[in-house]
């Protein structure tokens, strides 16, 4: 049995090189034969090369050497999440005796140990445990056990007792294998020398070379033709349940009586059905305890199995342990639920006692009712009412493809571009076509308020509830992800949420102002999952895209579009969108306040600073009527209407 192992994390699917084959040879042998060999095994190595995979391939492999395996997996934050539960709700005992029947621990990301001692004590009597039942454990962590802060010397000595291997970068010919298998996943097909460029970057992390991945193939989407090699490198680089266990068959003799038994033959035979009645029993008997010794041992309370015991008869007693059974799944899915939605609930005991599985079906269902949800896109803001154009091509196909296709193909889809280039506009459109979805729950909202909802619930000390709202949602968008950097907490909680939505294959979109690469202050981890991504450019409009924005707007302003205005407009300079809107309402403005149409000459004069000079006071001097205008040209006072400098004439500041 396999607890949250992803599908598509199995040995087949895992590129071995140079870099990691003596940890793939070290998981492979742990996988066929658990707690023999490499106990624990220890795998470390830079975010995005693999670890995660590793592990899960192990639990996948073991499932299949042995079906009644039993393989938990958790990362150490879910870990730390239950245990703390389970203490505030007085259940310690019960949370230790979850893993009593597991034969495999799968333990993610230990590098949370750091600086947590009452962790670390717990975690240290699990691999005790463990160790001395002889099942396996195996651990992943981006440094070596002895880098770990602040780690106990009896935790680094039980990892170093076992086997601690490291898993490095790929090198070309494992970069090429990566590319090709997974090109060929995706049913794409690149000319030669393609893949063979991209394997030529020397680039640290898996996540990475799946990103360049994913611009070739969107960029060959969007241009319906085969990339060439020259267009990648331009492209990349820039212009310059538990087991069910047998109960042990009662041998039946296959006795008939004859036709006309003798009354000793008669006596024997009765006796003969006698004994094979009482051996039936007492198999059923000793079935129904060893049940009731393993799900007692599991945690759960075996009541129901206990109460047929006292019976004679064994009737329908298997469709009893198999409602018994079922009803513990759905515990288990309760409780995961329960930990998402109120951690502190999670450890109720009322989650290990089928015969209350009516009671905890109501406990979530209220918890679920209850709680908030994350804040959601704008409906203002759709595809339909944003503009194509070569500078968003790219990045419009790939919002339109992870709307059509979520958590399928580009996740996450990171959005990079300056200010005002539509970024947010792109972003709520994905959102907003995720939320037609029936049962969608989108969370959208900009990486301050993600902050602000943060502060907010540390200082309400509601944390379990704010994890709750967002780990929940079917997706989740996050706009200008850059403004949290040096924001450790909240870093460090994006993080762990990244990893949640990712792994169940829900679609995340971040916006950012620059490439990953180029973030200062943001975390390491983070970058490389933004890098395993699509990461889609937006760039300043160009004048095409000026000219569309031009029309839109002056058409819901003034109703009828000057094309010569329109185009005197589109050739003025403007690094956003925002930028060319401001023209248009500065234009508009000028022309409402004069009380005059919407012109070119008008245009040139608002923008070009022609003819607004304000009225000079009377001197008292007779004049001949003639003055000179600011311009050179000469103007009749009888013949000019003066007007004063118009507000919306000064530079609007754009902002955000």
């Amino acid at each position: 049995m396999t607890v949250d192992l992803h599908p598509r994390f199995t040995f087949e699917a895992f590129v071995v090189g140079a870099s990691n084959r003596l940890a793939v040879a070290a998981a492979r042998t742990v996988a066929e034969s658990p707690g023999t060999a490499y106990n624990p095994l220890f795998i470390y190595s830079a975010s995005g090369l693999g670890k995660t995979h590793l592990m899960m391939a192990i639990g996948h492999l073991a499932t299949q050497v042995s079906p009644r395996t039993v393989v938990e997996y958790l990362t150490l934050e879910e870990f730390v999440e239950a245990y703390h539960a389970a203490v505030a709700a007085g259940q310690s005992e019960a949370f230790r005796n979850r893993f009593i029947g597991v034969d495999l621990l799968l333990l993610d990301d230990v590098q949370f140990l750091a600086d947590r001692r009452e962790t670390q004590a717990e975690l240290l009597r699990f691999v005790n445990t463990f160790l001395e039942a002889g099942r396996q454990v195996i651990l992943t962590c981006d440094r070596p056990p002895n880098e770990i802060a602040d780690l106990d010397e009896r935790l680094i000595s039980r990892f170093a007792g076992g086997l601690v291997v490291d898993m490095g970068a790929p090198e070309f010919e494992t970069r090429l294998a990566i590319l090709k298998r997974k090109a060929d996943e995706r049913g794409m097909v690149f000319q030669p020398a393609v893949l063979d460029a991209v394997a030529g970057i020397d680039v640290r992390s898996v996540r990475e070379l799946l990103g360049l991945l994913n611009r070739l193939i969107a960029f060959q989407a969007v241009n319906e033709g085969e990339i060439t090699p020259e267009a990648a490198h331009t492209l990349l680089f820039g212009e310059t349940a538990a087991p069910k266990r047998e109960a042990p068959e009662a041998e039946i003799p296959d006795q008939a009586p004859p036709a006309a038994a003798a009354p000793d033959e008669f006596a024997q035979f009765i006796s003969t059905v006698g004994s094979t009645l009482a051996q039936q029993l007492e198999a059923w008997r000793m079935r129904l305890r060893e049940a009731a010794v393993f799900w007692e041992g599991q945690g759960y309370r075996p009541r129901r199995i206990l109460a047929l015991l006292e019976g004679e008869e064994s009737v329908e007693s298997e469709s009893v342990l198999e409602t018994f059974e079922r009803d513990v799944d759905r515990l288990r899915e309760l409780e995961a639920e329960m930990v998402q939605l109120d951690t502190g609930r999670a450890g109720d005991a009322v989650f290990h006692d089928p015969d209350r599985l009516a009671e905890a079906e109501t406990m979530v269902r209220n918890a679920r009712d209850g709680l908030a949800p994350p804040p959601g896109p704008s409906a203002a803001w759709a595809f339909e009412d944003f503009i194509a154009a070569d500078s968003n091509k790219l990045a419009l196909k790939a919002a339109r493809t992870v709307a059509e296709k979520p958590g399928a193909l580009y996740n996450p889809l990171v959005l990079v571009g300056p200010t005002g280039v539509g970024k947010t506009h792109l972003l709520h459109a994905v959102g907003h076509a995720l939320s037609a979805a029936p049962g969608a729950l989108v969370a959208c909202l900009s990486a301050q308020d993600f902050l602000d909802d943060l502060v907010q619930a540390i200082e309400r000390e509601r944390m379990d509830a704010w994890r709750s709202r967002f780990r929940r949602a079917s997706a989740f968008l996050l706009d200008d992800l850059h403004l949290l950097a040096g924001k450790e907490r909240s870093q460090e909680e994006l993080f762990h949420l990244f990893n949640i939505l990712l792994e169940t294959d829900r679609q995340l979109v971040f916006t950012l102002n620059a490439p990953p690469k180029q973030l200062v202050g943001v975390d390491q981890r983070l970058i490389t999952r933004l890098e395993g991504g699509l990461v889609a450019p937006i760039a300043p409009p160009d004048r095409e895209l000026r000219l569309a924005v031009i029309v839109r707007e002056l058409a819901e302003r003034v109703g009828d579009v000057d094309d010569a205005l329109a185009a005197y407009l589109a050739d003025r300079p403007a690094e956003s969108l925002r930028s060319v809107q401001g023209l248009v309402q500065r234009v508009v403005s000028a022309a409402e306040s004069q009380n005059e149409s919407v012109s070119v000459s008008l245009a040139r004069e608002t923008l070009e600073g022609t003819g607004y000079a304000p009225r000079r006071a009377s001197t008292g001097m007779r004049t001949s009527g003639i003055v000179v205008s600011p311009s050179g040209g000469i103007r009749s006072r009888e013949k000019v209407v003066w007007t004063w400098p118009n507000p919306a004439d000064r530079v609007i500041e754009e902002v955000g």
